[in-house]
């Protein structure tokens, strides 16, 4: 996201990086205490009206654009990224100054009141590196007031910083679960059901097994220094569309579609929905029916989500990519990529000179989940993650098999993985060779 949806600029530089709260009031719709006395359909949190969350909003200090209504969860476009709402889960996503953790309490209230939900399973706080820490407003100031703010409310939290101090780094807070007996969840992820899949035989076609792998999965791609081509498609005031840029919405549709955002996942699967802002800037929030029986078991999840926000100007570009959707390592699906595959093609759309990527998934998950040479799915990951960007592409026929040999866009310059209470995490940085 880039401005908001008016006329007016905001003097200087646009904080694009993001900060990303997130609250589970249970580990799963089936634990909710309404499981079975649905209204209107819904539970939980989605019986909240919007009204109520935009009161809430109105602290955080963003705005509502439009809202996609899923079979498991409610996907709202704000002035500044994303808010989602799943009966037992919300998270929210928010940019430039906009005051994030002043929502919490409110969110906590709006809970209580509305859902019963009294007491939070757990809680994550995250966010890149800030551009201009010092244009951020209260607990946002500094990572020490943030992480201060949450431990008053949190008191057996815990925070991490991941990567370079003095690079790209990532900055994480989480508390504890509310009940150990249930088990670890990972960030944005649902806890689903997911047949494995062996690696493919070289043409990407998946060799099924029978074994079933219990998955929390999360993966996010911040990128910046977009180039100039690829930050020219968000230039709404001088876009070549047929579409009006007066119609934000429609602009948005059609740009996703010129751009291959649209084919990120396959339309089939996929409920989109997006903006374009004046003077430029993008922002789209995507439901992915990835399981035919999504929405008819509480205990299973089978539509996740993926969340793009750009803002194109030179000197502070930057795109982020956020998705929840459970991807193989080794080959494509029912219309989902593998990891690779989608790395790449986001990739390939914003062509950034700096990236990271982070990857969680459930502790007991990545030490079961072993691939065919047993490594972790962590370690899968990352061996994805570099072949994505720093291997040659390959090629097709022998006119292209020269310039393919070359090696690839990217050199990677971090690799960590982490382990964490109840789930692993992969993150990786990589810039773009000279």
């Amino acid at each position: 996201m880039s401005h908001l949806p008016d006329t007016d600029t905001p003097a200087g530089p646009f904080e694009g990086p993001e900060k990303l709260l997130e609250i589970w009031f249970a580990p799963s719709p089936a634990n909710l205490p309404d499981a079975s006395s649905a209204v209107d359909g819904k539970i939980g949190l989605r019986k909240v009206p919007r009204q109520v969350w935009e009161e809430m909003l109105d602290i955080v200090q963003c705005k509502v654009l439009s809202v996609v209504q899923g079979t498991e969860m409610d996907a709202y476009l704000l002035s500044e990224s994303s808010l989602f709402v799943s009966p037992h889960r919300l998270i929210l996503k928010t940019c430039g100054t906009t005051l994030n953790l002043l929502g919490l309490p409110r969110i906590l209230d709006i809970a209580k009141e509305h859902a019963s939900l009294g007491s939070v399973y757990r809680c994550f706080y995250s966010r890149k590196a800030f551009m201009f820490p010092e244009k951020q407003q209260g607990p946002h100031r500094d990572w020490n007031a943030e992480v201060q703010f949450l431990d008053n409310i949190f008191p057996e939290g815990a925070a991490y910083t991941i990567g370079k101090v003095n690079g790209d780094h990532w900055l994480l807070y989480m508390s504890s679960p509310g009940d150990d007996s249930a088990g670890g969840t990972a960030p944005s992820s649902p806890t689903i059901r997911q047949r494995a899949l062996a690696a493919d035989d070289g043409e990407g076609v998946p060799v099924d097994t029978s074994d079933d792998l219990k998955v929390d999965y999360t993966i996010e791609i911040l990128m910046t220094d977009l180039a100039p081509e690829a930050r020219a498609h968000f230039d709404t005031s001088s876009s070549p569309l047929d579409v009006p840029n007066t119609d934000p919405t429609a602009h948005a549709i059609a740009l996703s579609s010129a751009c291959g955002i649209s084919e990120l996942f396959s339309p089939s699967i996929t409920t989109l929905d997006a903006y374009s802002f004046l003077p430029c800037g993008y922002s789209s929030n995507a439901l992915i029916r990835w399981r035919d029986d999504a929405g008819k078991n509480l205990s299973t999840s089978g539509e996740g989500y993926y969340t793009i926000h750009v803002t194109p100007e030179e000197g502070w570009s930057y795109a982020s990519f956020e998705c929840n959707v459970p991807l193989s390592t080794c080959s494509n699906h029912n219309g989902i990529p593998d990891l690779k595959t989608l790395v790449r093609r986001v990739v390939d759309i914003f062509r950034p000179g700096r990236l990271t990527l982070t990857l969680f998934i459930s502790s007991e998950e990545n030490a079961n989940a072993e691939d065919e040479d047993g490594q972790s799915a962590v370690e899968a990951a990352q061996r994805a993650f570099r072949a994505a960007l720093t291997l040659p592409r390959p090629w097709s026929d022998e006119a292209s098999q020269k310039e393919n040999q070359k090696p690839g866009l990217y050199k990677r310059t971090d690799k960590i993985n982490y382990e964490f209470g109840g789930y692993d995490l992969a993150f990786a940085s990589f810039e773009r060779r000279s």
